[in-house]
């Protein structure tokens, strides 16, 4: 061919990271391509690497006979010994041709495959890197924009940045170098397609992942993101060393850890929460920075009602409700919040409604047991001192008909009712208390 191709192979191999093997395969496909296009297609034709010559060899193979039938495909044992004065019938001699002899055309056609093959190569070879990096991070410039996508030039290949993957507070120009997670890699007709992504929960688990050495190395663990992508994240974390408090070495000195990955987040909230395999804890260390009064788990909804101090309720709750669906996303569990006011006045209304039902009880008492009639009589709580129709009538609606009733209310549940405030609660309560023990 006039031309020395190991230097070319082994240049374009390292310049297109191909192997060897897959270039000498694409010139000796080409070049049997070219030569059947001189010779015809009739012909056994085989190409050969000759690594010493540094060029590729080409052979037409024919199969030696006593009666020539078909010359493309057959030889006579008297041209055969020429060639090869060993040769018997049935073998199959490889007879050289001369390459040199090819035209213009040949050439333009072994041009052309060689460089498709080596495109095809090169695909595979993309793909095969970028396959095994799926959700790893990557770092690429931003090339062009087509239909809201976001084309990114990654060196050796393009990847696409969709609409639906990108931060909707982010904007990006022509050249900015940009982050994201390989979301996934297919494998189409026009080569590999590598599809990133900037909003999924993983590209915040892979950049702590980077930024915090005890998470790379396995002592904390991430077990859990929720993620509103542009404006909060709440991450779980949990420490495999009692030594190492996850929370503090995701923060980092001064912040330093955290403030990193928020400065890629341009500025996503993020909180960092401890993990816990207690449900109600770990409901807690979701929903801060606000402070938890009590849990009460039902586990058949695998709901929680959550209980809070009055002044804590906006800031469980969040802003438009953000705090608590993350908490709820995060711990997986169905989340209702209520205020301690609020919890006190639904356990009083339901007293109330459990209390309506004793009147029908008592007189079944009244039939059957007369001393019990006469001790309930003695313990109604109009017979109480202080206690006017005003206070009688509201806490008869209470469900509150009897001096127990009064003292199960408790202080706090009688300041609730409507009339009624701390001081007379606490007089009402003594009163019952001597009515019951019969003073």
């Amino acid at each position: 061919m006039g031309l020395n191709l190991r230097n070319v192979i082994e240049q374009v191999g390292k310049d297109k990271g191909l192997d060897k093997a897959i270039l000498i395969d694409t010139l000796e496909t080409a070049m049997v391509k070219a030569a059947e296009k001189k010779h015809g297609p009739n012909k056994l034709i085989e190409a050969h690497y000759n690594d010493e010559l540094g060029e590729i060899e080409l052979f037409q193979f024919k199969t030696v006979v006593e009666n020539v039938a078909n010359p493309d495909k057959e030889i006579s044992v008297a041209e055969a010994h020429e060639l090869d004065p060993e040769a018997v019938l049935g073998d199959s001699l490889g007879i050289k041709l001369d390459t040199s002899e090819f035209g213009r055309i040949a050439a333009q056609t072994a041009k052309q495959i060689i460089i498709q093959k080596m495109r095809e190569a090169e695909r595979d070879v993309v793909y095969s890197e970028y396959v095994n990096k799926r959700g790893e991070i990557v770092t690429g410039i931003v090339h062009t924009f087509e239909r809201g996508d976001i084309m990114v030039d990654l060196g050796r290949t393009e990847a696409v940045l969709p609409k639906e993957e990108q931060v909707r507070r982010e904007s990006y120009r022509q050249g900015d170098r940009i982050r994201a997670l390989i979301l996934d890699v297919k494998n189409v007709q026009k080569g590999p397609q590598i599809i990133l992504s900037r909003t999924h929960p993983n590209f915040i688990s892979k950049l702590f992942e980077t930024e915090v050495p005890e998470i790379y190395e396995g002592i904390i663990n991430i077990k859990g993101v929720a993620r509103e992508p542009g404006d909060r994240t709440k991450i779980a974390v949990y420490s495999n060393d009692q030594a190492v408090d996850p929370v503090g070495a995701c923060v980092g000195v001064k912040g330093s850890r955290v403030q990193a990955v928020v400065q890629e987040l341009r500025g996503e909230k993020i909180d960092i929460v401890p993990w816990s395999d207690e449900p109600a804890k770990f409901i807690c260390n979701a929903l801060l920075p606000a402070q938890i009064a009590r849990v009460i788990i039902d586990e058949t909804e695998h709901s929680m009602e959550v209980i809070v101090p009055d002044d804590q309720l906006s800031l469980a709750i969040g802003k438009k409700g953000q705090n608590v669906r993350l908490a709820a996303k995060l711990t997986g569990w169905k989340i209702d919040i209520n205020t301690e006011t609020e919890a006190k006045k639904m356990a009083l209304e339901q007293a109330a409604i459990e209390t309506t039902e004793k009147p029908a009880e008592a007189e079944v008492s009244e039939q059957e047991t007369p001393a019990t009639s006469d001790v309930s009589e003695e313990r109604d709580i109009s017979s109480l001192p202080g206690v006017g129709p005003k206070t009688l009538e509201a806490l008869k609606n209470a469900g509150l008909n009897t001096a127990e009733d009064i003292l199960n209310a408790g202080v706090e549940s009688l300041s609730a009712i409507s009339g009624i405030g701390a001081k007379k609660a606490e007089k009402l309560l003594e009163a019952a208390r001597q009515l019951a023990e019969g003073h």
